[in-house]
């Protein structure tokens, strides 16, 4: 249990509020919806950066800068609707 819930991003203080006195199970199932939202919301994170990236290796305009879709990706990192690499890994 301790390795899957590491593996899905939580912490062990998390982990421990799921086992009762006797060792017994307590699976709150909001903070299991919770914990998925929140994944869902990294994977589209990295979703655009990853496209992002591609899309700059691939891109055939003269330069980055002269790019639209990098312009997009920058303006979207710079209002902080994309988050950084390291703000989204624990």
């Amino acid at each position: 249990m301790i390795a899957l819930g590491r593996t899905a991003g939580f912490s062990l203080d998390d982990i421990v509020v799921a086992f009762g006195p006797q060792g017994d199970l307590r699976v709150d199932r909001a903070a299991l919806l919770g914990k998925a939202d929140e994944l869902d919301r990294t994977i589209t994170q990295l979703t655009a950066v990853r496209d992002g990236l591609r899309h700059a290796a691939a891109c055939p305009a003269p330069s980055h800068a002269e790019c639209p879709t990098f312009r997009h990706l920058l303006r979207e990192v710079m209002a902080g609707r994309i988050a950084t690499i390291d703000a989204l890994t624990p």
